[in-house]
């Protein structure tokens, strides 16, 4: 029997928070947190079995991300999101150990995303700004200001944040819009160019393929993420459910036909995949060294950076909110969740991320052997978010059984428990394809077992502080 959750005082209209996201706010919030640049250079690695694989993909994880979202967030449209779902069916130590772990990727996912800004900007310039990503004092200097930046967006909240999360969304969406497009601009230049994305080749069976799979299985997360701002949702019962039906035949087919682009031009031309920026070099390859080429990449890679920053304003948001509503319910101190008097935004949860953030950029920059830690622990925060999947996916299944009381207003169907199911038992085994690298050149043992350390660790932490802090009377 878990720990029954404490009485919780977390209803946004309790402490005044600003209902600012519209159902357009929220469509294009989840395309900004689901789509990825780099995933189609991923897909593209598995060949003519991609479609197949983005099928079973969105068939085993997203359609059941989906299903679950959309329920869990019905019956509680509650700010804390996937937190505030899983403490109500398995009580609180679960429920907070779901947030570290959330809160743990987001901060790791921050400072990613903005270590990737340096060296797309010099990709962008071209030769002349190579220097860039090699001159720390620059980096760091750009990056502190970058923060400071996200900061500053984050203490005035989401009546600020949504333009930067909707001008994002649609900067991704007019990338990907290029991306798709070129083709047919091949085909009108009488190239003799293999664009067929929905081909049904089965992948290989090599364990690079297989950890390619893994990696794609999870690339369509992130539906649940703005459910953690459900307090500051207009309708959020009706509209974050509203915005996963929009937003799931959009983020599909961007996937999809993305990767066939990049798979065709990559074909036509037999270059080498560019993992980190397949777009950019698709519309190089599409539109090749002229300057309308030129012009076309350098304008996708400013986009590019358009949705990086964005990004990381809106993992920044949640990020800041988990802790308030974990100061809600008394799990933490209440100092997390303190509001600004005049924005309604959790002013002290917001500066303490932002000295962690601070910290793990140093730590990324400071060595060669801090920066091995810092990719190890970037590497292990896939696991942190596999596991909140986990309680997610459980919660339909188990959530209200294992506390012998009604979680939901009404029977949840079976098609949905079977969904969640499936949803369950995919995430776990993307669990373990996550510690086996893509890539071979990396030892496989070495790298999973600091991949499952770096994951125990951080829970280990996490659990630790929990108990020091919510010792039994």
């Amino acid at each position: 029997m878990p720990d029954a959750p404490h009485a919780s005082p977390s209803s946004s209209s309790e402490h005044h928070l600003s209902r600012q996201l519209s159902l357009r706010d929220l469509v294009l919030s989840q395309v900004l947190t689901v789509v990825g640049s780099s995933w189609v250079g991923l897909a593209a690695g598995l060949g003519h079995a991609q479609t197949l694989v983005w099928l079973f993909a969105f068939a085993v994880f997203y359609a059941p991300m989906a299903v679950a979202v959309f329920y869990l967030n019905r019956e509680m449209p509650l700010e804390g999101g996937l937190y505030v779902w899983a403490r109500r069916s398995f009580g609180d130590t679960l429920g907070f150990l779901t947030a570290w772990n959330i809160w743990a990727y987001g901060l790791f996912v921050i400072a990613f995303l903005l270590f990737q800004l340096p060296s797309e900007f010099a990709f962008m310039v071209g030769p002349s700004a190579a220097w860039i990503p090699d001159s720390h004092p620059v980096v760091l200097t750009s990056l502190a200001i970058l923060l400071t930046l996200l900061t500053l967006s984050a203490l005035r909240g989401l009546a600020l944040g949504k333009w930067i999360h909707n001008v994002s969304g649609a900067a991704m969406m007019t990338a990907f819009a290029l991306l798709i497009l070129s083709p047919f601009w091949a085909m009108a230049h009488h190239l003799p160019i293999h664009f067929t994305p929905f081909e049904l080749h089965l992948p290989k069976t090599d364990p690079t393929s297989l950890a390619l799979i893994g990696q794609i299985i999870f690339a369509a997360s992130g539906l649940e993420y703005i459910a953690i701002m459900a307090g500051e949702a207009k309708s959020p019962s009706r509209n974050i459910g509203l915005s996963v039906i929009i937003a799931s035949p959009i983020i599909i087919l961007m996937f999809t036909l993305g990767t066939a682009s990049v798979l065709a031009f990559h074909e036509l031309t037999n270059s080498t995949l560019n993992y980190i920026a397949p777009i950019p070099q698709t519309l190089r390859l599409a539109f090749g060294d002229s300057s309308l080429g030129t012009l076309l990449a350098r304008f996708v890679i400013l986009l590019l950076q358009i949705r990086i920053l964005g990004a990381a304003s809106y993992i920044f948001a949640g990020v800041a909110r988990l802790p308030m509503a974990a100061g809600w319910d008394h799990l933490i101190p209440a100092w997390f969740s303190r509001l600004h008097p005049r924005y309604r935004t959790p002013h002290n949860s917001i500066l303490f991320a932002t000295a962690i953030i601070a910290a793990l950029i140093v730590l990324g920059s400071a060595g060669e052997r801090a920066a091995q830690t810092f990719n190890v622990l970037n590497n292990a925060s896939n696991e942190f978010y596999v596991l909140a999947y986990l309680a997610m996916f459980a919660i339909p299944i188990l959530g209200a059984g294992l506390l012998k009381r009604p979680l939901f207003t009404n029977q949840v169907p079976l098609w949905v428990i079977v969904l969640c199911s499936v949803g369950f038992l995919s995430t776990l085994l993307t669990f373990g394809l996550n510690a086996y690298p893509f890539d071979d050149t990396t030892k496989p043992i070495p790298f999973a077992l600091k991949i499952l350390g770096a994951t125990l660790l951080v829970n280990l932490l996490g659990y630790t502080f929990y108990r020091l802090r919510n010792k039994p009377a």
